[in-house]
């Protein structure tokens, strides 16, 4: 089994692109949402992922709703500003979806509203908004990954 990343509706090709190479380290499935905001063949998001994408499990949807009708089984947790617990108050397995927002509103208030128990923040300063995309997926995954010993990797 592994981890799971969804990006709902990713804006920043070399964002996607980061991620994309973060699976690939750590055998993580990486999910996208359309609509996209870049084509798949963009050239910042091949160079961000460098030559990596044939080791990355990637899958496209339509929706959101999609991912969860796919993956009716799965623990879903959501990144966001507006969560009360912070990431490392919860509990990961292998297997669970990690799932963000687009970069410049964030998952939308219907997703949130929907899953108000597995919402999850970083701690951070007034002096920002958020953190970038790809450091947000990485901090978290790698806690996830820390929690079930990171299995798999060396």
């Amino acid at each position: 089994m592994a981890f799971h990343i969804v990006l709902v509706e990713p804006e920043i090709p070399a964002n996607t692109g980061n991620i994309a190479r973060t699976c690939a380290a750590t055998g993580t499935w990486l999910h996208l949402v359309r609509p996209l905001g870049f084509q798949t063949d963009d050239k910042t998001l091949k160079r961000a992922g460098l030559d990596y994408w044939h080791a990355v499990h990637i899958e496209y949807h339509d929706s959101f709703q999609e991912v969860k009708d796919k993956y009716k089984d799965g623990r879903f947790f959501f990144a966001t500003t507006k969560a009360q617990r912070i990431y490392t108050d919860l509990t990961f397995q292998d297997g669970d979806f990690l799932v963000f927002g687009k970069e410049t509103k964030g998952l939308s208030p219907e997703i949130l509203a929907e899953h108000p128990e597995q919402l999850m923040r970083m701690p951070m300063t007034d002096a920002v908004r958020s953190l970038n995309l790809s450091n947000s997926a990485a901090i978290i995954l790698f806690e996830a990954l820390r929690q079930t010993g990171f299995q798999g990797l060396r």
